[in-house]
């Protein structure tokens, strides 16, 4: 499962894949769905590497956003059926998150969601530059071990790739319920040239985005007694060059 990490070669390959990809069998319904679903909406490398991935959908003109490990598939399924007028990629590479989302898909008959099965990273590298409207990455895995922190998303490396794929303007939203992790995401956002932080009033961060339904992950945190979620959109700024900020 590890890979070499090597900025050069292969963006695929850019690092370990840092998150499960197996875990209990997928019953039968949802191996049907990977069998006859799968196969229509996948996003492939050698799709990426043939072209534009946009023109895949029915509508290839409309907004283009992408959710990073959707889990369960809660969130990204109800805001494709929520605005059936945008489009949207969904990146996971857990066998059971793309079960559960399969059966979402195939429930709503979302028609404007396309799935990709590994290291978002490597999808982020190969979408055309200025493709996304944009991006989520909500309750990740939070490596919380210090000798495990390197496997985080979040990155100068990811957000290079991320600030490529969209747009002037767009957003980046990002959610966590662990404290560390956030004040991780946002020392590497306000280093990166390339993101910027809105002003919000304090502790706004803590209140759910607008129209906001707990995941799933967010449920398990609270049952676990943690109580206080980090909840921050970023905005991709006019283009400055990536890498870090000057000091």
């Amino acid at each position: 499962m590890a890979t070499k990490s090597d900025e050069t070669g292969d963006p695929m390959e850019h690092r370990a894949f840092f998150g499960r990809r197996r875990g209990k069998g997928l019953h039968k319904g949802q191996k049907a769905l990977t069998a006859d679903l799968l196969p229509k909406i996948e996003i492939t490398p050698d799709d990426l590497a043939a072209g534009d991935v946009r023109k895949s959908f029915l509508n290839p003109a409309a907004p283009l956003f992408l959710e990073i490990g959707y889990g369960g598939g809660e969130h990204l399924a109800r805001i494709a059926a929520e605005r059936p007028d945008d489009n949207f990629i969904g990146a996971e590479v857990f066998s059971g998150g793309i079960g559960k989302m399969l059966e979402k898909i195939d429930a709503a008959g979302l028609a404007n969601v396309r799935l990709f099965t590994d290291d978002a990273y490597g999808l982020l590298t190969r979408l055309p530059e200025a493709a996304l409207e944009g991006a989520y990455l909500l309750y990740p895995d939070p490596w919380p071990k210090t000798r495990h922190h390197k496997r985080r998303f979040v990155s100068q490396t990811a957000l290079d790739a991320l600030a490529r794929t969209l747009k002037p303007g767009a957003f980046f939203r990002f959610a966590t319920d662990i404290e560390d992790y956030a004040n991780w995401t946002l020392a590497h956002i306000l280093r990166h040239s390339a993101f910027t932080w809105p002003p919000v009033a304090p502790l706004a961060w803590h209140a759910p985005y607008d129209g906001w339904i707990p995941t799933r992950y967010e449920e398990k945190a609270r049952r676990q007694g943690r109580s206080q979620s980090f909840y921050f959109t970023f905005v991709r700024q006019p283009d400055t060059g990536l890498g870090a900020k000057n000091t």
